[in-house]
């Protein structure tokens, strides 16, 4: 085995054709635009490939928490994490080109744009973006090649890894259990008696969250709209409280790295958008967006696992949390 023939660099290093030289125009920055590009394409493969076999563990009908399954999933979700890093940081480099180096090749580009990236759109929907949810869905596809854009809503059609996710959750086996519900001291269930820890947490202008928590967690509250039934969110909020449980530990990992997920989506495309701004002002994009307009709104709306995140208004500090049952206590650590 060869190091070049290996990598196929003979490929990857011959893929860097500049529309500026054909045209006798050549723009010195147009080379950087490609490879930033490609590289942001290359990384988004590994991503996929990561996700993707997430998403293979997270589809099994029962999954074994004490087998080295869920280690890896959350193992290949960080990795995931940190690639996303990579890519926000990436943005750096390319805005070492300013306004006038983009515009010496930028008419070139029409009508190609980033967004008609296949794999972007595969990893916003993999993960759980409904088509519904998307700001201007019926510009989400409208530049993409027909088959290109059936590909699209064909996968949204198949279970994302947020529904995947909430199964798993609904499968959480304490909530069925005797000994969680009983042994109470105040004679109320787990969830009463956390309202009222809750609630005392509060200062003077939260009260109304009480209220809030009454809705998602102690009513019969419809779901609709909602990604995360009332099982998955009684159960996300639990491993959130509990987390220093040795049992516990990997299942907030898991949703840990959903919400990191999420936030360095968020930052890539707010990061992108101020950079589209920078470049091109208020100008139409090459693909025939609002450029920043539509950036902006996309940013704001394409959140995927926010219902994790808003989990957080009901957490209470450590000292305050209910002691939980011995019984339950014993299964959640480790026990000879």
């Amino acid at each position: 085995m060869y190091y070049s023939s290996y990598l196929q660099l003979d490929k990857i290093l011959s893929a860097q054709t500049l529309e500026s030289d054909k045209l006798n125009k050549h723009a010195h920055d147009e080379m950087l635009f490609i490879v930033i590009h490609q590289a942001y394409e290359l990384w988004f493969k590994q991503i996929l490939f990561e996700v993707g076999s997430v998403h293979e563990i997270m589809s099994k009908e029962n999954i074994n928490d004490n087998s080295p399954e869920l280690t890896v999933a959350v193992r290949r979700l960080n990795r995931t994490v940190e690639i996303l890093r990579l890519l926000v940081h990436q943005v750096d480099v390319l805005e070492t080109m300013t306004p006038l180096d983009f515009l010496d090749f930028r008419d070139m580009l029409r009508p190609a744009s980033g967004f008609q990236s296949m794999q972007f759109k595969v990893l916003e929907t993999v993960l759980g973006l409904k088509v519904e949810d998307r700001h201007g869905r019926e510009y989400f596809t409208s530049q993409l090649k027909p088959e290109d854009s059936q590909a699209i809503y064909d996968l949204a059609k198949k279970t994302p890894l947020l529904a995947l996710v909430n199964n798993w959750l609904e499968r959480m086996p304490y909530f069925n259990q005797l000994e969680f519900w009983s042994g109470w001291e105040n004679g109320k269930d787990f969830w009463n008696t956390y309202k009222e820890v809750y609630g005392e947490s509060l200062g003077e202008g939260e009260k109304q969250n009480v209220r809030a928590f009454e809705e998602l967690f102690l009513s019969d509250l419809t779901n609709e709209g909602r990604n995360l039934s009332d099982k998955a969110r009684r159960s996300a909020l639990f491993i959130m409280l509990y987390r220093d449980y040795p049992i516990l530990q990997n299942p907030y990992r898991l949703i840990n790295h959903l919400l990191e997920i999420d936030e360095l989506l968020a930052t890539w495309r707010w990061r992108h958008m101020n950079m589209v701004h920078r470049m091109i002002g208020t100008r139409v994009g090459t693909g025939g967006s609002s450029g920043k307009g539509y950036l902006r709104e996309a940013a704001l709306k394409h959140y995927i696992f926010q219902e994790f995140a808003e989990l957080t208004s009901f957490l209470v500090e450590r000292s305050r949390l209910p002691q939980l049952p011995k019984a339950l206590e014993q299964k959640l650590g480790y026990s000879a």
